[in-house]
């Protein structure tokens, strides 16, 4: 009896093993799988770089990968804030997830709206100041400077922008507000004149 016992006992041990190990394996797994998303977007604004400066030199938007929906079509920058992005066509979400996005304007249009997370690629517009310049360097063309005139906060269906400035106008759009952690129909915007 004392046998039998020992035995099963020893067959559980056994059991619990060999289910520890899967759970470790698992966690391991679930471990590597988020450890990717950050490699990937870091490689990604590597790509993203490449694709800006090739573009630059091509004088035309040129994909960062080949199965890419988008391609750079400018970089912005914020000299005081240190910040740098490349700029993606389209205004997609998908887009939105690589960096900011130009929205589709009229072509004549003197406003051009850029978009992005609140949380990622515009973060910095927290700490953007009234007077802050801001350069566009397009893949075509020579580079613009803005200063930022004013902040605004509305609803994304009150967002409205002037059709015909007397200077090019520039707005910056991500939502609103900076801490949320959840969707909302808040949208903050930075304007900015041409100089």
């Amino acid at each position: 009896m004392t046998a039998i016992l020992t035995d099963m006992v020893k067959g559980g041990r056994a059991v619990t093993r060999v289910l520890l190990l899967a759970v470790c394996a698992f966690g391991l797994v679930l471990m590597a799988k988020g450890a990717v998303i950050p490699v990937k977007a870091g490689l990604a604004q590597i790509l993203l770089e490449r694709a800006f400066d090739a573009s630059r030199v091509a004088g035309r938007p040129l994909r960062p990968w080949p199965w890419a929906d988008t391609a750079p079509v400018a970089r912005i920058g914020i000299a005081r804030l240190g910040v740098e992005r490349v700029v993606l066509s389209g205004g997609s979400g998908q887009a939105m997830a690589f960096g900011p996005t130009e929205m589709p304007m009229a072509k004549d249009s003197r406003v051009t709206i850029m978009a992005a997370h609140r949380d990622t690629h515009f973060a910095f517009l927290a700490d953007a100041k009234v007077g802050d310049i801001v350069t566009v360097e397009p893949v075509k063309g020579q580079t613009r400077r803005y200063r930022i005139t004013g902040f605004r906060v509305a609803r994304w269906d009150q967002f409205a922008y002037p059709r015909d400035p007397a200077r090019p106008l520039l707005g910056l759009v991500t939502c609103y507000p900076f801490d949320a952690t959840e969707r909302g129909p808040m949208r903050f915007i930075a304007w900015a004149e041409a100089l």
